[in-house]
C-alpha cells in the first residue's frame, strides 16, 4: 500500500528558511509557498516552518539553528528536457546563473561523458543542485530528483542502498544504472557512477564517490514520510531506524546515514491550523517521544 502523499524533502536552516524558499520559488517553474507556521511562540522567523512546491514537488524547510549544515551529500537534480522544451538549454543557463550567484560552483557547466551539458552548484544558502540537459534518446525523468552521494564509510554502497529502499517502500522499481569503469580510482569499478530508482512512486538518484570529500549525510536534508496510521509509523520505524542515538521526535537515521522523519498526517494538519495552543500542546508532547504515538498526540491536542 502506497503512502498518502509523496516523500517530502525537508531542509534545515539556521534562520533562512523563508528567504530560501521564496528564492527557489522565484527561479523554478510552477513553484509556490503553500503554507507557513511556527513550532514555538515567536514574533520572528526563529521557529518558522515553510511548506512549498518546486515544479510541483513538495518541500519543507525549517529554521532550527546551526546544529546541521547543508552539504553536497544530498543535492537535487534538475532535468531540463530538450524533447519537451526547445528552450531547455537556455532555461538551464538562466537557472544556473541564479543559483550560482553568491554560491559555489562544484562542477562547471559543460560536456561530460554522462551528459552533453551538466553542472553542479551550491547555492547561497548551502543547498546543492545538479543541472542536466536530458538525453533526447533516454527515458524521461521528473524535473526534480533528490540525489544521494555515498562517500566515506558508505562509498560503494549506492546500489545496496537503492535495493534496500525499494524493499522498504511499495510502488518501487529499478531505473537506470551506469557503473564506474575500470581505471576510475579511487572509485572501484562496478560501483555506481549513477543509479536511479523509484520508491513509493518518487524518483531518487544516487552515486558512489570514494574521493576524500570531507562531508557525508546528516540531518540538514531529511525525508519526511507522512503516515496515515500507527501501523505505518511502526513499519517504517522498524525498517529505517538504525542509530538509536538519532531517534528523536519521529527522526531516525538509517544504516547508510540518511535521515528520515516518520510522522502522522495529523501533525501537518495541526501545524497548518494556526491554532497556537494546539500547536504548543502537540510540540510539547512530540518532543518527549522517540517514535511518534498518534493516540498520545491526539489526546494532547484535544486537551482543553
Amino acid at each position: 500500500m502506497s503512502l498518502a502523499q509523496p516523500i517530502i524533502p525537508h531542509l534545515w536552516y539556521d534562520k533562512e528558511a523563508r528567504e530560501a524558499a521564496e528564492f527557489y520559488c522565484s527561479i523554478l517553474p510552477d513553484s509556490r509557498i503553500t503554507s507557513t507556521g511556527d513550532y514555538k511562540e515567536s514574533d520572528s522567523d526563529e521557529g518558522l516552518i515553510v511548506s512549498f512546491e518546486l515544479a510541483g514537488q513538495p518541500f519543507m524547510a525549517i529554521n532550527a539553528g546551526t546544529y546541521f549544515k547543508l552539504n553536497p551529500a544530498i543535492s537535487f537534480m534538475l532535468n531540463f528536457d530538450p524533447v519537451r522544451d526547445k528552450h531547455a538549454r537556455e532555461k538551464l543557463d538562466a537557472t544556473w546563473d541564479a543559483l550560482a550567484q553568491g554560491g559555489k560552483v562544484m562542477m562547471e557547466r559543460g560536456e561530460y561523458p554522462f551528459s552533453p551539458y551538466y553542472g553542479f552548484v551550491q547555492d547561497r544558502y548551502g543547498l546543492c543542485w545538479q543541472l542536466m540537459l536530458g538525453n533526447p534518446s533516454g527515458q524521461p525523468r521528473p524535473f526534480i530528483m533528490p540525489s544521494l552521494m555515498f562517500t566515506g564509510e558508505v562509498a560503494g554502497k549506492a546500489e545496496q542502498a537503492a535495493q534496500f529502499y525499494r524493499s522498504v517502500f511499495d510502488d518501487s522499481r529499478e531505473g537506470y544504472t551506469a557503473p564506474h569503469p575500470k581505471g576510475s580510482s579511487p572509485d572501484k569499478p562496478g560501483t555506481a557512477l549513477y543509479t536511479d530508482f523509484v520508491i513509493d512512486g518518487d524518483w531518487f538518484s544516487a552515486t558512489d564517490s570514494a574521493y576524500e570529500h570531507g562531508f557525508g549525510f546528516n540531518e540538514a536534508v531529511s525525508f519526511l514520510i507522512n503516515c496515515r496510521d500507527q501501523a505505518e509509523i511502526d513499519r517504517y520505524w522498524k525498517a529505517l531506524s538504525h542509530v538509536p542515538a538519532s531517534e528523536q521526535c519521529g527522526w531516525v537515521k538509517d544504516q547508510f546515514g540518511v535521515s528520515w522523519q516518520i510522522s502522522p498526517l495529523m501533525v501537518d494538519d495541526v501545524m497548518k491550523s494556526g491554532d497556537r495552543a494546539r500547536i504548543d500542546r502537540l510540540m510539547e508532547s512530540a518532543l518527549k517521544m522517540k517514535k511518534i504515538d498518534i493516540a498520545t498526540l491526539e489526546e494532547a491536542v484535544q486537551e482543553a
